[in-house]
């Protein structure tokens, strides 16, 4: 039995279209539903795609951008 070679650039772009729904996002921000969507229509949170009609996601790799340029607390 063979080992399957592995595509590391192909694991990091399959990560970059990994899409949260709104729970996901609100438990790894600590957000609310209704700051989330008050930060997106001011521009100061990633945009959700749509995935229907009803159904919206966000980008993983944004979030962690969006998370990344924020400051860090000091205690």
């Amino acid at each position: 039995m063979g080992t399957a070679a592995i595509d590391v650039n192909q694991m990091e772009s399959d990560a970059d279209r990994l899409l949260l729904r709104i729970g996901s996002v609100m438990r790894i921000t600590g957000l609310g539903r209704s700051t989330i969507y008050r930060l997106v229509a001011d521009n100061a949170f990633p945009a959700p795609v749509r995935l229907t009609k009803r159904a919206v996601a966000w980008r993983r790799s944004e979030l962690e951008q969006w998370s990344q340029a924020r400051p860090m607390a000091t205690h």
